[in-house]
């Protein structure tokens, strides 16, 4: 890289850096202001980088054939995102792929705007393809549909099917319960000479869906047990969720560079947040069933 390219990016990254310590103090933000303070770029793994905001999670996977973005964010997250690309030193129209882990606004809210500033092409499992193209969830939840900028799919896969750019190789694992086409994308990769698998993992949460007469996705109960049973076979040791939070990210980065291994490997994390989940999953159904 150029030096002017560094100075640029080192202005970039203080900018975003400084932006998120004055909105933190901020009061009575709503929940989408909170989520969306902005948070410098920032490595996780080998090729994987964090690009997205304080509480919604954005990754960039980078390959010397252009690169890939895993999740949208907001519809306001996306002028965050592109600029994280630029303060890691690289151009937001390399970008090829945009994937999707779920069709909720807060993950997809920002696809369209990416896809626009990039040029990237948009690749979905088959499931969520209707939701994605209809700007909506499909499936009654408390919390009402949530809508946001319909985008169009370019390409679309099905379970099993894998995704490959500049050497590197992501495996589409439908999961389904949070939205019927829930995704997690696999990535075998290698960081510091070992080899790692990274998991960008699909929400297993209730967050308000509806469990018990869901008349617009009946099968949701079993299809988060399906989802549950196909996770605890899954074996990696990156866990990258979409809600930050949810893996104690920022915990992991404060420890980058004191001591020891990469704090973000952890080869029992996902097993223990699937178990964790599933057993949060269960206490809501029989919740929702005491209803009736």
């Amino acid at each position: 890289m150029r030096k002017v390219d560094v100075l640029r990016a080192a202005a970039l990254a203080v900018a975003i850096a400084a932006g998120a310590a004055a909105a933190s103090a901020q009061t009575g933000a709503s929940q989408a202001e909170q989520w969306n303070r902005p948070v410098a770029p920032y490595r996780i793994a080998g090729p994987v980088h964090y690009v997205g905001v304080e509480g919604i999670g954005v990754y960039l996977i980078t390959t010397p054939r252009g690169h890939i973005l895993v999740d949208g964010g907001l519809k306001d997250t996306a002028p965050r995102v592109l600029a994280s690309i630029e303060a890691l030193g690289l151009k937001p129209r390399d970008v090829k792929y945009l994937l999707i882990t779920h069709a909720h606004f807060d993950h997809a809210g920002g696809l369209a705007a990416l896809k626009a500033a990039t040029g990237a092409k948009l690749v979905a499992i088959a499931e969520e393809r209707e939701a994605l193209e209809g700007g909506r969830h499909i499936g009654d939840n408390e919390n009402g549909e949530g809508r946001f900028a319909p985008i169009k799919v370019d390409r679309v896969v099905r379970d099993g099917d894998t995704l490959s750019l500049g050497g590197l190789t992501l495996k589409a694992h439908l999961t389904p319960g949070h939205t019927r086409g829930c995704t997690s994308w696999t990535l075998p990769l290698v960081d510091a000479g070992k080899r790692h698998e990274a998991i960008f993992y699909c929400s297993t949460t209730v967050a308000g869906n509806v469990l018990v007469g869901n008349r617009a996705y009946p099968e949701i109960v079993a299809d988060y047990r399906r989802a549950f049973a196909r996770l605890k076979r899954i074996r990696a040791d990156i866990f990258l969720p979409n809600h930050p939070g949810f893996g104690r990210l920022a915990e992991k980065r404060a420890a980058v560079g004191k001591g020891g291994a990469n704090p973000f490997v952890d080869a029992g994390e996902l097993a223990r947040f699937v178990l964790a989940s599933e057993k949060d999953f269960e206490t809501e159904l029989k919740r929702q069933e005491g209803r009736r």
